[in-house]
């Protein structure tokens, strides 16, 4: 009996060891789920922008503010006036290249008189050099004579050769204060801002008398054309998007749809977050796909307004 008691928890221990322990299912990963799911619809954080993206307004020049012709909300065509900023030096440098051009013109008329009046002369040496050769040849003038009245017409062919260079020289001066006008003009041009295309001004952060720095935009600009909802969607989904797919846009965290769309464009790669990071530091090692959606009725929407894009993909 005791030999029997003695075994029984040997048995026990035996019959334990022997048992195989089964190891856990591993947990699917993310993308094997959404495999495994049929995906209808997928969503994305979308800003609401028009199709050119809004442009920041910046002066080419800086300068003080002398008139601001523009304020916001206003609908401006390309080139419209919307800023002009003092521009004094330029009209002052502009003024002083046209007066110098005024008195270039006259040097290039002189240089031009001067060698109508050398060219008359060598008309009329040429004539003596026939006359002189003519005489010579009957005996009436003597070589020493006939050697001078070339040598004048030697002399002048040199002075005409002269002038010539002097008149193309001063055509190239007259030339140069032209561009110079020009440049000028420029500059006093780049101190009036104007609207880049056809639009509407969204902001305008301008003043008469405010110094307006180029490197600074002063304000933000629609260009005109179709409203879109630029969004990107995860890389487990990106596949799924196709251009002509239909979309909803709903305010977040709501299922009221504001207006519907169409995708018109799926970028054809995958890039690292940009409309929504968290953060610049972000670390986590997923990609996404930029969308832009055409909405059909821009007017039920804000531009820069942060909504959810519903886009059906199973169709």
């Amino acid at each position: 009996m005791k030999n029997l008691i003695f075994f029984l928890p040997l048995l026990l221990l035996l019959a334990s060891c022997g048992k195989k322990e089964t190891p856990p299912a591993a947990a699917p990963s993310p993308d094997s789920l959404a495999q495994a799911v049929q995906v209808r619809e997928v969503l994305g954080i979308a800003i609401i922008e028009p199709s050119e993206r809004i442009v920041t307004l910046a002066a080419e020049q800086s300068g003080y503010i002398r008139e601001v012709k523009a304020k916001t909300g206003d609908a401006v065509k390309k080139g419209q006036t919307l800023v002009v900023l003092a521009a004094d030096v330029e009209s002052a440098q502009v003024a002083q290249a046209n007066a110098k051009i005024a008195t270039q013109n006259d040097a290039v008329a002189l240089a031009r008189e001067n060698l109508k009046l050398l060219q008359v002369q060598r008309d009329k040496a040429k004539a003596d050099l026939d006359r002189d050769e003519a005489l010579f040849k009957g005996n009436a003038i003597t070589r020493q004579q006939l050697d001078n009245t070339r040598a004048v017409l030697t002399e002048l062919d040199q002075q005409i050769r002269a002038q010539e260079a002097g008149l193309r020289q001063q055509q190239t001066r007259l030339g140069e204060l032209g561009s110079d006008v020009d440049y000028y003009r420029t500059l006093a041009d780049n101190k009036i801002v104007r609207a880049p295309a056809n639009g509407t001004v969204l902001s305008l952060d301008a003043r008469v008398g405010q110094y307006l720095d180029n490197k600074t935009g002063f304000g933000e600009f629609a260009p005109e054309g179709p409203t879109i909802a630029l969004t990107e969607i995860d890389e487990m989904f990106a596949a799924k998007v196709k251009v002509g797919q239909k979309a909803a846009i709903r305010p977040q965290g709501s299922k009221e749809v504001l207006t519907t769309g169409t995708v018109v464009l799926a970028s054809p790669y995958l890039r690292k977050k940009s409309l929504f990071a968290d953060k610049v530091g972000d670390l986590e090692d997923r990609r996404v796909r930029e969308v832009r959606v055409q909405l059909d009725d821009p007017s039920k929407v804000l531009l820069g307004a942060r909504v959810e894009c519903v886009i059906t993909v199973d169709q």
